[in-house]
């Protein structure tokens, strides 16, 4: 095992093996593994190519929705996302094919999914899903996992509701914006045109303070 996995990609293989066991889903390929420092830029790349991908796929060339330099997500979001959170790359038999940034609260457990995206030309595989089990397996101790999407994204929309569990829970927009600006998170930014649903997915605890 090539030791660049680390130890989240030792977790993440043990618990897929076992996963595997139980025959919830093949994923025994599936890895996440911290972002280093030298792979920052191309994470950013990656991440508003997915995003990029997804406005296309569904507006096509008359798309509006950008937010910089022809972004569907700017990179002031990215890494303001990086900086506060848990960013992590999801490894396909080693190869990178996607990235995900989490918000984890150790008081409250309380965690927010700020990205995941996968690569466009490994979409429809199921890796997705794959790297969302590993995460709830990685933080187990999480009593509400949180999430937003922007409204027309159909494909993230049925991946967070019907794939992970996930439950539409508020709609911003002009006329209920977020509290927390979701490009700069912080109170009062908001500008019209960001229309987001907001998805929460409440976990089941048991006696020993896991949460699944």
């Amino acid at each position: 095992m090539s030791s660049e996995l680390g130890t989240i990609g030792l977790k993440s293989l043990l618990l897929l093996g076992f996963f595997g066991l139980r025959g919830v889903e093949k994923m025994a390929d599936i890895t996440l593994t911290l972002l280093t420092g030298n792979d920052r830029e191309q994470f950013i790349l990656d991440n508003q190519r997915a995003f990029k991908y997804g406005a296309m796929e569904e507006f096509g060339e008359r798309d509006s929705h950008f937010e910089e330099d022809g972004e569907i997500i700017s990179r002031k979001t990215i890494e303001n996302s990086i900086d506060h959170g848990v960013a992590y790359r999801i490894r396909e038999d080693g190869r990178i094919v996607g990235g995900l940034v989490l918000q984890i609260d150790e008081k409250t457990h309380h965690n927010h999914l700020d990205l995941l995206f996968v690569s466009p030309n490994a979409h429809s595989k199921g890796i997705g899903t794959s790297a969302w089990k590993i995460v709830e397996s990685l933080y187990p101790e999480t009593k509400v996992w949180e999430t937003c999407t922007p409204y027309f994204e159909k494909r993230n929309i049925h991946f967070y509701v019907n794939k992970c569990g996930f439950h539409i829970v508020e709609f911003f927009n002009g006329l209920h914006p977020d509290p927390r600006d979701p490009e700069t998170g912080y109170a009062g930014d908001f500008e019209d045109g960001g229309e987001m649903f907001r998805f929460e997915k409440v976990m089941t605890c048991v006696g020993d303070g896991s949460c699944g």
